[in-house]
């Protein structure tokens, strides 16, 4: 696995983390549609008797060369997105109160500790 892919799976495994200790469930992660492509995390946030469906795109990074983790989320990555969440909720039992998408950031430079950027609701 190059680095690159290491990367993205080590800050998928650290998002995914991060919301089980939210308190979040875990619905689904990698989820692929054909060609259309895929969705990072699939999690269920629960508050005060309500269930949120969350969608959620996952950016890593090791370093800010490139800039922040979360500007990698274009305008038209999101718009995919959206169209994903849609084929997934097509595909599944929906039962849900709100549905939304959210981006999480993770920067986890070579011997340091990694951070967490979480955005809610993120706007098409």
């Amino acid at each position: 696995m190059d680095r690159r892919r290491q990367t993205g799976q080590a800050g998928e495994d650290l998002a995914v983390d991060y919301l089980r200790r939210l308190g979040w469930r875990i619905v689904e992660r990698n989820w692929r549609f054909s060609r259309v492509g895929e969705i990072d995390i699939v999690a269920v946030e629960s508050a005060e008797e309500r269930q949120t469906l969350v969608f959620c795109e996952v950016k890593a990074r090791a370093g800010t060369g490139f800039g922040e983790p979360l500007e990698a989320i274009t305008h038209v990555k999101l718009q995919r997105l959206h169209r994903l969440a849609c084929l997934w909720m097509a595909t599944h039992e929906m039962g849900y109160d709100k549905v939304r998408i959210d981006a999480i950031g993770v920067l986890s430079p070579p011997g340091a500790q990694a951070t967490i950027t979480h955005v809610k609701a993120v706007r098409l």
